[in-house]
């Protein structure tokens, strides 16, 4: 009976492994996962740490001993593994009781990504907080939660009352304009804490449209939100704890910080073991999540994937991407060889009553560097027919190639639920079948007043950029 191993138990790890199990219920599956959560929505953390969701085990999709009972897959969380031995094809994992050896037939390499780690001096001071665990939102909802104990906790001479981490209430810091960053402004501002976001680039969401990234810089502004552009942090402040952030232009009081600047992805059990990096930094495979190495697979934020537009490979540190790629190693290894699909860097985010959607390539560097010759307009749109008595409005990016038409990628914002992210979708097929902007106007999508204008924003802009051309 073959053996297939998995490194790594969330997201790919164990759509591999239940893949495998349920195509080949005779494969032996063994998963090693050094943390005890697997197959938990990471994405799910800011609405947790906001207090939307109520518990992290909400966050879980199965839990472990589903996956033992009923699905028949060796899980053994606690296991850290150290090394991969590709000529004996085995695993050495590390546990609480010493270590362990195992044989494989098959193996998965699916070891996530990592908080990046700015160089910015004091982040080892308490109160500075990253978000790329269950124990990590564990730890900021528990913060939250004892400020909201504490808020009757004034100083009147300095504000709010935070000598001790109990009774912190007032101003916080976070380092990264992204998802995440974006996602936990809302989060804190949620509860009542004055967030002060700082960004080292000119606009956040940089991999949005820059018309997109200025409509949600402007609903931040609405919020409170103080947002730092061209702020690049040179150092989290204090002494025991964390008490300023500093950039080259000044010194902003903070009593937490959230460093949200990105994540890498873990590549240093591949690399000792021979499996080959990509230009990206992550473990380079082939259309069937192959590496180098015969009968070893990556997928996930660790692994790259091929983008549908440039055929280039991309790190997409996304959980679909993961999801997907994953279930196709399991399929390839229970005996259908199965392509892991290509990307497309779609992406979603929501900040407070906004919300935005992006696909495709926009940035027109990129687009030049893969052959094309960019074109992009932005269009603002209805999102419901005007007679109609609720509505809003739809601002829509497109970026073409000039001489062919193709659609080269978009980005979509709009109040939050009215479209953007839902009208993405549309613009995901254009890119990923490579249609042309004068196909995309002529696509049949639904029309109702409640829901968008005889002519969709989507296909207004599509109209827009064909004129262009």
């Amino acid at each position: 009976m073959d053996t297939f191993v998995v490194v790594g138990g969330d997201a790919a790890g164990m759509s591999a492994a239940s893949k495998a199990k349920r195509d080949d219920p005779d494969l032996d599956v063994v998963v090693f996962e050094r943390g005890e959560w697997v197959s938990y929505g990471a994405c799910g953390l800011p609405y947790y740490v906001k207090g939307e969701i109520q518990s992290l085990t909400d966050l879980v999709s199965v839990t472990p001993e589903e996956f033992r009972e009923e699905r028949d897959i060796d899980l053994r969380t606690g296991h850290d593994v150290v090394a991969i031995d590709p000529d004996d094809r085995t695993v050495t994992a590390r546990n609480d009781d010493g270590e362990v050896v195992q044989t494989y037939d098959h193996l998965l390499v699916a070891t996530g990504a990592a908080a990046v780690t700015p160089p910015i001096a004091g982040l080892d001071r308490e109160g500075v907080y990253t978000l790329g665990s269950m124990a990590d939102g564990k730890d900021l909802r528990e913060y939250v939660g004892r400020a909201r104990e504490h808020r009757d906790l004034q100083q009147p001479d300095r504000g709010p009352a935070c000598q001790f981490l109990e009774t912190c209430t007032g101003p916080v810091g976070v380092v990264g304009g992204g998802y995440i960053g974006v996602e936990m402004a809302e989060a804190l501002a949620a509860n009542d804490f004055e967030v002060h976001l700082f960004q080292r680039g000119g606009r956040i969401l940089k991999s949005f449209s820059e018309a997109t990234s200025e409509a949600v810089l402007d609903h931040l502004d609405e919020q409170d939100v103080a947002v730092y552009l061209h702020a690049e942090v040179e150092e989290l402040a204090g002494g025991e704890r964390v008490e300023a952030v500093v950039t080259a232009e000044e010194r902003v009081p903070v009593e937490m910080v959230l460093v949200g600047t990105g994540v890498r992805p873990r590549t240093a059990l591949a690399e000792e073991a021979g499996i080959e990096l990509g230009e990206t930094g992550a473990i380079a495979t082939d259309a069937y999540c192959e590496t180098n190495l015969p009968n070893v697979y990556a997928a996930g934020d660790c692994a790259e994937a091929d983008h549908v537009v440039t055929g280039d490979p991309v790190h997409v540190p996304l959980a679909l991407t993961a999801n997907r790629r994953g279930r196709a190693v399991g399929q390839t290894v229970a005996g259908e060889r199965t392509e892991g699909g290509g990307v497309a860097g779609t992406a979603a985010v929501k900040a407070f009553d906004v919300e935005a959607a992006r696909t495709g390539i926009l940035d027109h560097e990129t687009a030049r560097a893969a052959g094309f010759d960019p074109l992009t307009r932005t269009i603002d749109a209805n999102s419901r027919a005007g007679y109609y008595p609720e509505g809003g409005t739809v601002r829509v990016t497109l970026t073409v190639d000039r001489p062919s038409g193709r659609v080269l990628g978009g980005s979509l914002v709009s109040e939050y639920g009215e479209g953007a992210v839902h009208r993405s979708h549309a613009l995901v097929g254009a890119v990923t079948e490579g249609v042309t902007v004068a196909d995309l106007a002529n696509y049949d999508l639904a029309y109702a007043p409640p829901f968008n204008t005889t002519w969709d924003p989507v296909l207004t802009a599509a109209k827009v950029v064909e004129g262009e051309r």
